[in-house]
């Protein structure tokens, strides 16, 4: 369990945490010259029983409250220090709502110096400051947190607060299983022989010696040399312990505080975080979408601009899903708990939960994402998981889910029993099933739409039907409906079982004609007028095989009546393909001069390469579509 202090401006909390471990937590020169702690101080009460308790002594100036959020966050139980004489001070008002809005549900109240009290208004001056200390907390969830009277220089009530606080080490908060290691670094320094160490609140998981590790944001890879566990040498540390790690692989200078030492198959850096955010009630006005904040995160500091997705306007009190989009990247996973600034960084205005660290920068306000928001911040993780799956159409990375819930791997992952797993994609029958009925809609349309080409290759059809699915499950769905007969894959074309041409006998003949006649013709084969001419038949018999033969794949129509067979249009991309490695790339005048056709055919034929989907137009260039296959030379 760690202890986070939560106090005024003056050394009283210091003071009283000496009188409970006999430890000064304040190291710099300057701290205790001016009698206030400036930077993060570590403490450790260990028992007789094995009971190990950690302090972080934050600091109480406000204009230091950025340093005590990097301590804060990760706490399990706040140690709130208020001075019998003083009473409630505005940072102690601060430091409250900074721990109410981190999601801490414990704590214990210190009333400290009561050894300045007057002794004949002793009584009646610590009713008064517990009657404020009881108002401060009532809208807290730390309303029921015990107020005990002490002194640090008398010892009276030490001996009663350390008891209570060691009592509450002993009753372990329950921690989700399976969750990967993590580390918030909120020191890094050097030591001779040891090398760089970092300290941390361990946020989940467990790390032993030996151990491979990253570094978020930078990326950098380590390993574990040495650890110390609550001030203790150790084989060994795990979550709510505060840790100290000595690292292999990289140096003092490129660790920072706010950086994330964790399990390399969960490392991520986002610049672009999903939340859950609720207004510190006490906030004058509403907080407004696109208002610029400082977003504390773990024990970083970094800028970020708030978009409320559900609407424009925050009150105070309430709660919305909103985006946090990030001036620098990040280590952030699913709960993970946060505080934002103002601008000026002055006052706290909200807390955050992440619900989604691969935020979208597109479509972020649809109903669709916010229905997937609303999934995200169910509490229970199988549940979350499987209203996830449910609101995602074109399935779910496995590996990035498992990532962004901080899972130590791919099988902690509690899918529903009849997910559909597809290497790493997982997806629910009913969208696999909507997947399957949009493509062999979509290929009806094209179908109607080009009743004479025998159908699209698979990127093609994608691009018509499921733009945005992963290549691993448009490949499943392809061959599953392949499988039951309700597609055909013809050469590298798909098409519908009614669509495929079965050629009558008068037709059959008339091809046997009409193919050597295409193929002799080369690049400039005849038109359907000369073809019916040549071979002594009408032009829409002539017409009618030749649309048999292109639903077959075995010829094309270029433009009205102007058919090529298979062979030479593989020739011809062939040459196109060739251009496209010129300087100039595949241009009209570039494949004229390559086919030895004049401009007018040379454009039909690139207008009709974009048509069929080998590649696209932009501007006056034509470029080969990424992952295609289509006419390419047979062996």
């Amino acid at each position: 369990m760690i202890i986070g202090t939560a106090g005024h401006i003056d050394h009283g909390k210091t003071t009283l945490v000496r009188a409970l471990t006999g430890v000064d937590t304040d190291r710099l020169p300057e701290e205790k010259r001016r009698g206030i702690s400036i930077e993060l101080g570590y403490a450790y009460l260990h028992a007789p029983d094995g009971v190990s308790l950690g302090f972080v002594d934050v600091p109480g100036h406000e204009r230091l409250l950025h340093t005590m959020l990097a301590g804060a966050t990760g706490i399990d139980h706040a140690l709130l220090v208020v001075a019998a004489d003083d009473g409630v001070m505005p940072q102690t008002r601060e430091h409250l709502a900074v721990v109410a809005l981190l999601g801490v549900r414990e704590a214990t109240v210190a009333i400290t110096k009561i050894d300045r009290l007057d002794e004949a208004t002793q009584a009646t001056r610590l009713a008064q400051v517990q009657a404020d200390i009881a108002a401060l907390l009532a809208p807290t969830p730390l309303a029921h947190a015990p107020m005990l009277p002490v002194s640090a220089t008398t010892g009276a009530g030490i001996e009663a607060l350390r008891e209570r606080l060691l009592d509450m080490a002993r009753t372990e908060r329950a921690r989700e299983d399976g969750l990967a290691f993590r580390l918030a670094v909120d020191r890094s320094f050097t030591l001779s022989g040891v090398g760089t160490v970092v300290t941390g609140t361990v946020f989940s998981g467990s790390v032993r010696i030996g151990d491979e590790l990253g570094v978020v944001p930078s990326g950098h890879a380590v390993r574990v040399r040495g650890i110390h566990a609550q001030n203790q040498k150790a084989e060994s540390a795990h979550a709510g312990q505060r840790c100290a790690l000595a690292l292999a692989g990289v140096g003092k200078d490129e660790m920072h505080r706010g950086d994330w030492v964790c399990t390399p198959a969960i490392a991520l850096a986002t610049d672009r975080i999903d939340v859950l955010l609720t207004l510190w009630p006490d906030e004058a006005k509403p907080l407004r979408s696109g208002t610029t904040v400082h977003a504390h995160l773990g024990a970083s500091d970094v800028m970020a601009s708030v978009a409320l997705l559900d609407r424009d306007a925050l009150a105070p009190g309430d709660t919305a899903i909103a985006q946090l989009v990030l001036k620098d990247s990040v280590g952030a996973w699913h709960g993970d708990r946060g505080v934002l600034r103002d601008a000026s960084a002055t006052r706290t205005v909200a807390g955050v939960r992440v619900l989604d660290p691969f935020a979208p920068v597109r479509y972020r306000r649809t109903p669709e994402r916010l229905r997937t928001l609303a999934a995200w911040s169910i509490d229970e993780r199988a549940a979350r998981v499987a209203a996830v799956l449910d609101n995602a159409p074109l399935g779910l990375d496995t590996a990035r889910l498992a990532r962004a819930l901080s899972l130590a791997n791919e099988a902690a992952l509690p899918l529903p029993g009849d997910a559909v797993r597809i290497d790493a994609t997982a997806i629910a029958p009913s969208h696999l099933n909507a997947l399957e009925a949009q493509i062999t809609a979509r290929l009806s349309d094209f179908h109607r739409g080009a009743p004479d080409e025998v159908g699209p290759d698979a990127r093609r059809l994608k691009r018509l039907a499921g733009p945005r699915t992963g290549d691993a499950l448009w490949r499943h769905a392809l061959d599953a409906l392949v499988a039951r007969g309700a597609l055909v894959r013809s050469g590298t074309w798909l098409h519908l079982p009614d669509h495929a041409a079965r050629l009558n006998e008068a037709e059959h003949k008339l091809a046997q004609k009409l193919l050597p006649r295409l193929a002799d013709g080369g690049f400039d084969p005849p038109w359907v007028r000369d073809l019916a001419k040549d071979c002594a038949v009408s032009e829409p018999l002539v017409r009618q095989t030749l649309a048999s033969l292109a639903r077959r794949g075995e010829a094309f129509q270029v433009v009205k009546d102007l058919y090529y067979p298979l062979a030479t249009v593989e020739r011809l991309a062939a040459m196109a393909r060739e251009c496209l490695e010129a300087p100039e790339g595949l241009q009209a005048a570039s494949f004229r001069d390559a086919t030895g056709l004049g401009r007018k055919r040379a454009i039909q034929l690139l207008e009709f390469f974009d048509r069929v989907g080998l590649t696209r137009r932009v501007k006056d260039a034509h470029l080969l579509r990424p992952d295609t296959s289509l006419f390419e030379a047979r062996p």
